[in-house]
């Protein structure tokens, strides 16, 4: 059987990534470019992507990848439904890859009930892959849409990493909730090391370095966490501030407030990095990578 068609959605880094995947593997992937900035043209044309209409894409492919950040899944669902054909002789299919919650994920799938067109709730695990390195697609569907799973988990044959997740109670959005469960707990310690760092410069500068000091002696993993970790973050800090959002709601409750917070501090470390592009102060952005650098030098037994 030749290599399948897909839409992937869109050319981000994740996204191109997973596109130059699939087109290495002699697939032809399909995008939809209206309104992208030049880089992310240049990304996709990169990748081997072929910008076309969305009512071409809708019309033209087997699986639609959403790979957008997590406030964009739901409008590209319904734009990409409202595209498509009433009549496909191809089986079609919508994977959701987004880093939303299983609340979102049903509301999504909900799109597509009864329309012919299936649907998989995936979600990623890890980041762009690359030479030597592939993230997890992580992969459930409704009970009854047991065949598409088996059908997304064929995508393997072109380069993707993908896990069906089957067993007591799986179905659509339990991808979605590992997805959560994992960033809450991996983006959620970086946000919560940030939080303190900064916490603890502004009592003063004097303060931050007795914290990194007395990581180096009690919590060392931590500390060099730390130096790998924040910098990063920094420039992925705006896209995870809808996911803590997701998660928070994911959670629910009074614990889902701790989530709220981390979607602020990752807003806080967004207007920085703006104000350093701006030529501003960037205050934030300055204390992290001071204490990354300090730290590295107590590591190294400089300092």
């Amino acid at each position: 059987m030749s290599p399948p068609t897909l839409a992937v959605v869109a050319a981000g880094a994740m996204g191109a990534a997973v596109a130059r995947r699939l087109t290495s593997s002699g697939c032809t992937v399909l995008t939809n470019l209206e309104g992208r900035s030049q880089a992310t043209r240049e990304r996709a044309a990169s990748a081997g992507m072929l910008d076309v209409p969305m009512p071409e894409l809708a019309a033209r492919s087997q699986w639609v990848l959403s790979i957008l950040p997590p406030s964009d899944a739901l409008a590209f669902a319904a734009r990409y439904k409202a595209a498509a054909p009433a009549q496909s002789k191809l089986r079609v299919a919508f994977a959701d890859c987004n880093a939303v919650s299983p609340e979102t994920v049903k509301k999504i799938a909900a799109l597509f009930a009864g329309s012919g067109i299936g649907f998989v709730d995936a979600g990623i695990i890890g980041g762009p892959p690359k030479d030597g390195y592939d993230p997890v697609f992580y992969a459930s569907a409704a009970p009854e849409d047991s065949d598409l799973l088996d059908d997304f988990a064929g995508l393997s044959k072109y380069g993707l990493k993908v896990s069906p997740l089957r067993g007591e109670g799986a179905g659509a959005g339990d991808a979605s909730a590992l997805k959560m469960s994992y960033a809450g707990i991996s983006k959620g310690i970086i946000g919560l090391t940030t939080t303190m760092i900064l916490a603890a410069h502004a009592s003063s500068p004097a303060t931050a370095q007795a914290l990194i000091h007395e990581l180096h002696s009690s919590q060392p993993q931590i500390l060099q966490r730390i130096t790998t970790s924040v910098p990063t973050m920094l420039p992925k800090a705006y896209r995870w501030v809808g996911e803590m959002e997701e998660i928070s709601s994911f959670v629910g409750g009074g614990e889902g407030q701790i989530h709220q917070g981390l979607a602020r501090l990752y807003e806080r470390v967004e207007r920085s990095l703006k104000e350093e592009q701006e030529g501003g102060p960037a205050e934030d952005v300055k204390v992290l990578r001071g204490f990354v650098d300090d730290a590295k030098a107590v590591i190294g037994g400089q300092k």
